[in-house]
């Protein structure tokens, strides 16, 4: 059991990283944008653009909760002093407990909150958009891609975030060929990008009568949905668009008309679709913002090969250049190649307990963000003394 002493050093301990954190969070930005959006909500014309008014109030909420999950740690610290000395006066060690469990809880809390002040990219606030491909491998890379799909479907739900799919390809056997969806909450975007990449399995593959081990990958694509307030230029002459009968997964026909949408930008050759809005117009319109941000990555993109090119680097992006690895026989092991984070639970990662390996990866991404700040800052620096 934690004597006395130690619990109030740890106490101590948490108002200083309450501290750290208020400068972090933002706060007082936070109330100045919750102030300027509640503003534009007031506007007569503020609700002509629908889905402009849905983000501006999904925006407010995040804002406003943020704020209160700090108070509330701030509230819970200053309860487990008084809780403290009142043990001390009562000379009950049963409180002690009491209050050693109440920081351990707020350990977890602080570190979730703590969490979000990594997420500072420019899109790291909005949906994101996921699309998923099975690889080479046929029917044991197709059932890999839906154990993913389930997996991020999984997570979602844990963190009370929406799913929607929005193009599904059945596999042949089991499985998807590709699937589209978007996930919908707070900074969805900003924890799934690192997820963006290729994966790999090794197991056992009960579709093999031989029982022998196969390695199957299946690749992740993860994009912001950007809102309206990004303008990309998309010529209608530049467009192909194919209508066609939308079914649901599992090879149900969803409806008898040609309700499905397929959009191809010429120039590019991208390809997006959506099958799964109620109408012909509404599969166009999301059709139309998953390219407008495959365009938008696509553009961001080429600027940073540009830049790596100026350096004189190549980073080569290519199949099998997996991120992740996930090992069913002949152990057990999930690991991720970036961060080397790793565990033994399969079960519970394919279960969508996949926060550590993204909070490991943000970690390591802030680092590398920080560091490449600072090599773009010594240029200057040796211009200054010239």
């Amino acid at each position: 059991m934690m004597t006395y002493e130690e619990l109030q050093s740890v106490v101590t301990r948490n108002k200083t990283l309450l501290d750290e954190l208020e400068e972090s969070l933002r706060l007082i930005a936070d109330k100045e944008e919750i102030s300027r959006l509640t503003e534009e909500t007031l506007d007569p014309e503020f609700w002509n653009d629908p889905l402009r008014a849905q983000t501006v109030q999904k925006r407010i909420a995040y804002l406003n909760k943020k704020n209160k999950r700090f108070v509330d740690l701030t509230t819970r610290n200053e309860d487990a002093e008084v809780l403290l000395h009142l043990s001390e006066e009562m000379e009950d060690p049963s409180v002690l407990t009491e209050v050693k469990e109440e920081l351990l809880s707020w350990d977890r809390d602080y570190e979730d909150l703590r969490l979000e002040t990594l997420l500072t990219g420019e899109h790291d606030s909005m949906n994101a958009l996921v699309t998923l491909h099975a690889g080479a491998g046929g029917t044991e890379a197709q059932d890999w891609a839906g154990m993913l799909f389930r997996m991020y479907t999984r997570w979602a739900e844990r963190h009370e975030f929406e799913v929607k799919i929005l193009d599904y390809l059945d596999g042949e056997e089991a499985g998807i060929k590709a699937v589209s969806f978007r996930i919908a909450g707070p900074n969805a975007y900003g924890y799934l990008r690192s997820e963006h990449g290729v994966h790999r399995l090794v197991r056992i593959s009960p579709f093999d009568a031989s029982g022998r081990r196969h390695t199957s990958f299946a690749s992740c694509e993860v994009l912001p949905e950007l809102d309206n307030t990004i303008e990309i230029e998309i010529d209608p002459d530049d467009l192909k668009i194919d209508t066609f009968r939308a079914s649901g997964a599992g090879g149900q026909h969803v409806n008898k008309t040609s309700s499905a949408v397929r959009i191809t930008h010429l120039p590019t050759g991208i390809v997006v679709s959506c099958q799964n809005e109620r109408s012909q117009l509404s599969n166009k319109e999301t059709a139309m913002r998953m390219l407008t941000s495959r365009l938008y990555h696509l553009a961001r993109q080429r600027q940073l090969d540009r830049i790596e090119d100026l350096k004189g680097e190549v980073f080569e992006i290519a199949w099998g250049s997996q991120i992740r690895s996930y090992v069913f026989c002949p152990y057990t092991m999930v690991k991720d190649h970036r961060t080397d984070y790793e565990t033994g639970d399969v079960d519970s990662v394919m279960d969508g307990d996949i926060d550590k390996f993204i909070n490991a990866w943000l970690v390591e991404d802030a680092k590398e963000h920080e560091a490449a700040q600072e090599m773009a800052m010594r240029p200057n620096e040796e211009n200054e003394d010239a």
